[in-house]
């Protein structure tokens, strides 16, 4: 029986952790990149800024940045699990965060722009609930800064302008679209999360949890693993580089999914992820307690 105290603590200590530490597979790919970029070109100290923001912000346990972005929880838990306690507890734990800093106060009310300092409202956090019929609770959290999601985009093939049809290289052509759209935008080297197919709402959530995965792992769809490999060395041979200063690090990963779809309609819906990659996880004990960390630490 899961603990609520126990659980809200646990809840916390993710929070923090993904605020304010890069996961290790995340901090290996940013170190990779420096390596890559010339010395003594803009792209080599923006990734050098980055790198000392990255340990910066986990010395001091604070948000690696300002806008510490939407909360999306998404949750795997076996039958019987109440996941109307467990928003709850997760409430308290975002209301908690808050006040003692985890995460920035930027959570406003669309209509009056009021914020009430909590980070809870409607919409706020976001919490994706999955059953599992073996294993435990798990609990995985993203935050996505508003500069990066202000830099997605949805297409609907075929696109003209694009000369793209209803494939995978109209596929490749409109992501590629979609990352030259985003440069010097979006706080890059950024992370592409993409989905094909689906409607224009479950494309969306889909190619955000893209984002699970991590940034070393290849996916298991020959079709699909070719299509990121040729995208991702594709965007890093633009030029576009880290912030749009140049370089050869535009983007540090893409990873795409698929949904079925209507035959009417085909969109591919991508996601964009910042450098900042807030993403980490957590498998819990039977009281609520943390049982191991899903993307690396302690």
């Amino acid at each position: 029986m899961v603990g609520m105290k126990v659980l809200l603590a646990s809840l916390v200590e993710l929070i923090r952790r993904t605020s304010a530490e890069i996961p290790d597979d995340v901090q290996r790919s940013i170190l990779e990149a420096l390596e890559r970029e010339q010395r003594g070109t803009i792209a080599e100290s923006a990734l050098r800024i980055i790198e000392r923001n990255i340990a910066l912000a986990r010395g001091k346990s604070q948000p690696l940045c300002q806008d510490t972005g939407s909360i999306l929880f998404y949750i795997e838990h076996p039958s019987g699990f109440d996941p109307i306690e467990f928003e709850e507890t997760a409430r308290e734990a975002v209301g908690g965060a808050t006040r003692v800093g985890y995460l920035r106060q930027n959570s406003v009310d669309s209509l009056t722009g009021r914020n009430d300092g909590t980070n809870v409202g409607p919409g706020s956090p976001v919490f994706h609930f999955q059953a599992v019929r073996s294993g435990g609770l798990s609990v995985r959290l993203i935050l996505k800064g508003g500069g990066c999601e202000n830099v997605g985009a949805q297409y609907s093939l075929p696109d003209e302008r694009l000369k793209a049809d209803r494939d995978l290289e109209g596929c490749r052509r409109v992501i590629l679209d979609a990352v030259v759209q985003a440069q010097g935008k979006g706080c890059g080297p950024g992370i592409l999360g993409v989905c094909i197919g689906g409607d224009r709402a479950t494309g969306y959530e889909h190619s955000k949890r893209q984002f699970l995965r991590r940034l070393d792992d290849r996916n298991p769809d020959p079709r699909l693993d070719g299509l990121e490999q040729e995208v991702l060395g594709t965007s890093n041979a633009l030029g576009i580089g880290p912030m749009g200063f140049g370089g050869r690090t535009t983007l540090l990963g893409v990873k795409v999914g698929v949904l079925n779809r209507l035959p009417a309609s085909y969109f591919v819906s991508v996601s964009y992820m910042c450098w900042a990659y807030r993403r980490q996880g957590v498998a819990l004990d039977e009281s609520g307690g943390i049982q191991r960390w899903l993307y690396g630490g302690a």
